[in-house]
């Protein structure tokens, strides 16, 4: 005897969606597409989900994109995969375009903050829009050129070729920072910089040397973004001839690290002979030991207004917001500085 088949299983229509709300199939078009407002009714809306819930009926988006002409889909370009900050970026966006039907795919640049390469054959075809992170607009100009949208966050907001920026109050974190530690009674300090040429470390530079007087004496080096890179700077800086810095203000807090392990490389310790900074408040800033004082910055609230952004820009709606509050999280590392004259061991 032949084996009993299967029944087969018949999937929901928008068809079905529409008889069971009593409402036309146009109108559940609207409802399921995130259209209706300002067509469709807050109850009739519901109804329409409520049906479509019940059903379990899922729309066909291949057909629906090929229709419209959209992909429905976000690339989000972030400078590297290495920094925790850009996965909670990435967090954020993905987030809010789940919400509203949208796929965010993450393409760390080859090069950088250097120019990105285009990650598709053609991204005007594959993408509905760009989210680029701390990148410059014209290192995105071989994604799309000015064929599609894009939302910068964490970049010069006098760019003109974005339709959209969405920043952090960077210059106030550097500020809070700064007046912490002029607090405690520091008055010569380091700031390890990073060697990283973009806007967002620019901005904390010049805020910082906006911030000091001239009872302050104030010292920069430079170091790339790696915890070893910071140490070999540090190391430098702090067994330089004359008297050393009581305190250092790093641009991130892998800076941070490598600035803590050159001190007790040294036989410093933090923060009795020297305070540390940190910036972002990553994870790394609660697993070195003393705990970081940092900047927290609100990296999964920059993806999520970040994609609100490029859907309004989608929708052919003006969009503003501003800066995003940062907030000093004062830990182990900063205290008072050592009395009497400091010099390089």
């Amino acid at each position: 005897m032949p084996a009993p088949q299967e029944p087969r299983v018949t999937r929901p229509t928008s068809r079905d969606v529409a008889h069971a709300a009593g409402v036309s199939q146009a109108t559940v078009s609207l409802v399921l597409g995130d259209k209706w407002r300002g067509r469709v009714s807050e109850r009739t809306a519901g109804l329409v989900r409520e049906a479509a819930a019940g059903l379990g009926y899922r729309p066909n988006l291949a057909a629906r994109n090929l229709r419209l002409g959209s992909t429905r889909t976000a690339l989000l370009v972030v400078p590297a995969l290495t920094n925790e900050f850009f996965a909670r970026v990435y967090a954020g966006a993905a987030r809010v375009a789940a919400e509203h039907g949208f796929g965010v795919v993450l393409y760390p640049s080859p090069d950088g903050t250097g120019p990105a390469r285009d990650p598709f054959a053609s991204a005007r075809a594959a993408l509905d829009g760009v989210i680029a992170s701390s990148m410059a607009a014209h290192a995105l100009e071989a994604i799309g050129g000015d064929g599609l949208p894009l939302v910068m966050l964490d970049s010069d907001p006098a760019s003109g070729r974005a339709a959209a920026h969405v920043n952090l109050d960077m210059a106030d974190g550097m500020r809070q920072v700064t007046e912490h530690l002029l607090a405690l009674g520091h008055r010569r300090l380091l700031h390890l910089a990073s060697a990283v040429d973009s806007w967002t470390f620019t901005i904390r530079a010049e805020a910082l040397n906006g911030l000091l007087g001239p009872s302050a004496e104030l010292r920069t080096v430079r170091a790339a973004l790696s915890v070893d890179a910071a140490r070999a700077a540090m190391e430098s800086a702090l067994t330089a001839p004359g008297e050393r810095p009581t305190a250092v203000i790093c641009d991130d807090d892998i800076l941070a690290a490598g600035a803590c392990k050159a001190a007790r490389r040294l036989g410093l310790r933090v923060p009795d002979d020297l305070s540390v900074t940190g910036f972002d408040d990553l994870a790394l800033a609660t697993a070195v030991e003393p705990e970081l004082t940092t900047v927290r910055l609100p990296a999964e609230q920059v993806g999520e207004r970040g994609m609100s952004a490029l859907l309004a820009v989608l929708e052919g709606t003006a969009w503003s917001a501003p800066d995003l509050p940062v907030e000093l999280v004062v830990r182990g590392s900063t205290a008072p500085p050592p009395p009497g004259r400091t010099t390089a061991p």
